[in-house]
């Protein structure tokens, strides 16, 4: 009878345990970019600034952050070919996160602001801008980060490339293509 490998966890369970490490990297990124945004923002609503230009200054200071830890850290050992394409990438991404961010905060401020003026307070801009578009946003970053900046060098359940192909071989799957 042969020995079933008790050591090795299966390929199911290390693809679950390697999410959890790379959520908790992302998370950790993530924290520390959410400390500089919320710092950064709330100096600059002290100092005068308007909501939407103090939110859309501490996002990409923020940001600027936060792809330095997930290129060098989180996903250090996926594909980097072009800096300036994946910051590029990074920051068109960020913007539809910042986006979502955004509008959080205008539906509170702006529009729940018309019904009642506790919507305009500072506690909650920080409640809708801060903690529920900070937390929609992310979701959106990390599946588009994954997938769009930082791809697998080779998509999950596919062979290693092998440079060898016969002619007139189909190419291996493009590790950008969303394959979900």
């Amino acid at each position: 009878m042969p020995e079933s490998s008790s050591t090795q966890p299966s390929g199911w369970r290390s693809r679950i345990r390697a999410l959890i490490r790379e959520l908790g990297k992302f998370g950790t990124v993530g924290g520390i970019s959410f400390a500089i945004d919320v710092a950064i923002f709330n100096v600059l609503l002290q100092a005068g600034f308007e909501t939407l230009i103090a939110k859309t200054i501490s996002t990409v200071i923020a940001t600027t952050f936060a792809f330095a830890g997930n290129r060098f850290w989180t996903w250090r050992d996926r594909a980097h070919t072009n800096m300036a394409r994946q910051y590029t990438v990074f920051f068109v991404l960020n913007a539809i996160g910042l986006g979502i961010g955004l509008a959080c905060l205008a539906i509170s401020h702006y529009g729940l602001g018309q019904l009642s003026p506790v919507f305009q307070t500072q506690l909650a801009d920080n409640i809708s801008g801060q903690l529920v578009g900070t937390a929609a946003g992310s979701l959106f970053r990390f599946w588009s980060y994954r997938r769009f900046v930082f791809p697998a060098t080779t998509p999950p359940g596919t062979p290693p490339r092998q440079e060898n192909r016969p002619a007139g071989a189909s190419p291996p799957p493009s590790p950008i293509r969303d394959t979900a």
